[in-house]
């Protein structure tokens, strides 16, 4: 990612991503027509499994790719609108002067 991406041009990349999918695929066995996948998932407090054709495998693993590239986007976002935050903040921010102190030191008087 550039450092001088802006937010906005973030978000539009993000809103370019059409599909995606969480979750992992693996090899669970490899036959004689081709390996055979499966791909896990957490749904609904649960983890699902579903059996995936080889013919499949291609599309899933582009949806998951899609995922991991979102998840970047998403951090570089809140990165790039963190630093325009602080130094909107900043500018607005007066500087503090130093308390002048005096080279004899006064002593307090009690109150009584």
């Amino acid at each position: 990612m550039n450092k001088k991406e802006t937010p906005e041009s973030i978000l539009e990349q993000i809103g370019s991503i059409e599909r995606m999918e969480k979750g992992s695929l693996s090899t669970i066995r490899q036959t004689a027509q081709g390996p055979s996948f499966n791909f896990q998932r957490w749904e609904n407090g649960r983890n699902q499994s579903e059996y995936i054709p080889a013919a499949q495998s291609d599309q899933v693993q582009e949806n998951l790719q899609a995922y991991a590239t979102f998840e970047s986007l998403v951090a570089s976002y809140v990165q790039a609108l963190s630093a325009r935050s602080r130094e909107e903040r900043l500018a607005g921010a007066k500087k503090k002067r130093p308390i002048k102190t005096s080279a004899s030191p006064k002593k307090r008087r009690s109150k009584a």
